[in-house]
Formats: C-alpha cells, structure tokens, sequence
C-alpha cells in the first residue's frame, strides 16, 4: 500500500509509503490521503493527523510520470483534491520529515500546523527548473512566512536548503536527530489528547482566517498556470533531460 494508516491513542499517522521510488506521490495515493483526511475529520477517535514517510526520505514529491496526463491540475484532480483537504482540514496536523522533501513535499509543510525535521534533510522546491511555476498556496504562504527576497531564492532558482533553513524559514518547528524525529512527533501529536478538541479547532480556524481566501484563491491560481504550462516545450525538456540523464538545453524553448 503506498499510504500506509494506522490510528493509535487518538493519533492517526499517514505514512508515504513507497520507498522504491522515495515516496514520489501518485493520483491514486492523493486519493488515498483525501479519503483518509475525510474520514479522520469525521472521526471523534481522531485528535490530530501526522505525516510521515517509509524508508530514507519523506517525500520526492509528484511522480513525474503523472505530468503526462493533461488532468493533473484540473480541479477535479487527484492533487488538487489533496491540496483542497489539507488546506481545510480543521483538526491538528504535524509532520515529521526526514531524509528529502522535494515540491510539494514541501510546500504541503506550509498547511501543517507542526513540522518536526530530522539532521540531514534536505529540501527543494525545483518547479521553475522544470518549466513550471510553484504550487499548494506556496507564491503566497512562502514569502509571509521567509520573507520575498528568501521565498524568490527557493521558487525562482530552485535552490535546495537544508534543515536548519527550514527553521530558519519557518518551515519547520525543530531539527532533532533522526532517531528521535518520530517519538518526537508523535508525542507532539499525542498532545492533542489532553486539549479540549473544540477549541483547538477554532483557534486553528481563527489562524486561518487572518488571510480569509486568500489560500484558495491562490492555489487554484497557481494551479491554472502550472496545468497549462505541463505541456510547454521548457516542461517537456526538462523531463527528457531528467530521463536521459544529462543537463536540459532551455535556448530553443523560450
């Protein structure tokens, strides 16, 4: 199964779970996640959501094998939906990360509540590399979150940056060592447990509010302009270069 869940003592953990292929999402485990965010939402058992991922990374973000298909950034699409469920989740979210975070393993960071990272992380936001435009909220919640001139450094070059820059950012709550990140989390989320449940989701919705729609109106943006430039000759070079395994040639394609 390529999301994993377990519920345990008001916790329910989804782990990214394909390790062969470094977790890199696809529709059918956006589909996954989105059901399992509904049915924790609905949950009384459920106090807070925690994210993780199986093996030595959290995520490498999209598989890139779904660019192909011309649906991937319609709003009925499985990422979309994804975004759209976890951008209005009303409950407490956390994530532990460790070894990479790549796209939108990180910009989904931004819509959790806690983000815990171990030493040695690295991250990347590389949509601009591959003649797209950055995704999830992330042209709006990156700069209020590190500041313009910071957020242009990661979206606009694709500049990788480790965990310490995470926090630094904003990103992220703490750097802990690998082997203490997950206890550490899941403690966290485990505190959820001896709050009042009620109103803990209407000081995370008055958190919310303070940018109103701001949110969604910036990830259907984002996402209008990333699905039209998925078939654009800089999008389709940058994937062959990938698959061939040599530098892209962008002097013929702008």
């Amino acid at each position: 199964m390529s999301i994993a869940y377990q519920l345990d003592q008001g916790v329910a953990t989804l782990t990214f779970n394909r390790p062969d292929k470094k977790n890199a999402i696809t529709g059918e485990m956006y589909e996954a996640i989105v059901r399992h965010l509904r049915e924790s939402a609905a949950d009384k058992a459920v106090r807070a959501v925690l994210f993780t991922g199986a093996g030595m990374a959290f995520t490498a973000g999209n598989d890139l094998k779904d660019f192909g298909d011309p649906k991937f950034a319609r709003p009925d699409s499985p990422a979309l939906s994804f975004m759209q469920s976890l951008a209005t989740f009303d409950k407490p979210v956390v994530a532990a990360v460790h070894g990479m975070a790549v796209g939108i393993g990180v910009t989904m960071l931004l819509h959790c509540d806690l983000v815990y990272v171990a030493e040695g992380t690295k991250f990347s936001m590389p949509f601009v590399n591959l003649g797209l435009v950055p995704e999830f909220g992330s042209t709006l919640l990156l700069p209020l979150a590190a500041g313009k001139v910071c957020a242009a450094e990661k979206l606009l070059l694709g500049r990788p940056f480790d965990a310490a820059e995470a926090v630094a950012m904003g990103i992220a709550n703490a750097v802990l060592p690998p082997a203490e990140l997950l206890a550490h989390a899941q403690s966290v989320a485990g505190s959820f447990n001896a709050l009042p449940s009620g109103a803990v989701r209407e000081a995370k919705k008055l958190l919310r509010q303070a940018l109103g729609t701001q949110v969604q109106e910036a990830i259907l943006r984002e996402a209008g302009v990333f699905g039209s430039r998925l078939a654009s000759a800089e999008t389709r070079e940058a994937i062959a270069a990938i698959r061939e395994k040599r530098a892209p040639d962008f002097s013929r394609t702008g």
